[in-house]
């Protein structure tokens, strides 16, 4: 092969993998904003936030892993709240519709350009009276109620207490994992009979 040959095929060879990725369009995954882990952002029609209301990391602490909690038991709501607006805002109440009803400890203040944690130092947000139980893997609609902003919904996953979550405290009630109990194994004897 000549060598403008060789210039042609590495040419064609190295440009391959930027004209794949020009195919994959507007919709592409890598063009989609996403979590870094299970918890959720606020996206509100493509746009990070809304309405002055950004919210990094939004999820309820499921049990552990292969647990459940109960019917009619509790979780925490756990939310990274940022309020971009030039005033301050309070997050008033929160709904959880038919899944059960959310108690806010108080109301959550809401200085403007600062990043506030509902979990800590323990979690502001309850989810009470939950109507099913829970494993983790779900999601639940909640509908937050700013003061200024008005209402912001957002889909939360219930996520389990495990990997980045494992040294969150347990959520109350939880039913714990059940431990498989060894069984003896037959001998020799036991199986001929």
């Amino acid at each position: 092969m000549t060598s403008r040959r060789w210039i042609v095929v590495a040419a064609a060879f190295l440009a391959a993998p930027v004209l794949a990725g020009c195919g994959a369009g507007f919709d592409a995954n890598t063009n989609k904003p996403y979590a870094p882990n299970e918890a959720v952002a606020l996206i509100d029609q493509g746009a990070y936030g809304t309405r002055g209301i950004h919210i990094p990391q939004a999820f309820i602490l499921g049990p552990d892993s292969g647990a459940q909690l109960p019917w009619r038991g509790s979780a925490p709501i756990y939310l990274n709240i940022l309020n971009t607006g030039g005033a301050a805002d309070t997050l008033q109440a929160v709904s959880a519709g038919s899944v059960g009803s959310v108690k806010v400890a108080t109301p959550i203040q809401l200085p403007p350009n600062q990043l506030v944690n509902t979990g800590k130092p323990q979690p502001q947000l309850m989810l009470e009276s939950i109507s099913t139980s829970l494993r983790g893997g779900e999601s639940v609609r909640l509908d937050l109620q700013f003061a200024n902003a008005g209402t912001v919904t957002l889909t939360v996953p219930v996520v389990t207490r495990s990997r980045e979550f494992k040294d969150y405290p347990a959520a109350p009630n939880a039913t714990p994992v059940a431990t498989p109990s060894a069984s003896p194994t037959p001998t020799a004897t036991e199986e001929a009979h």
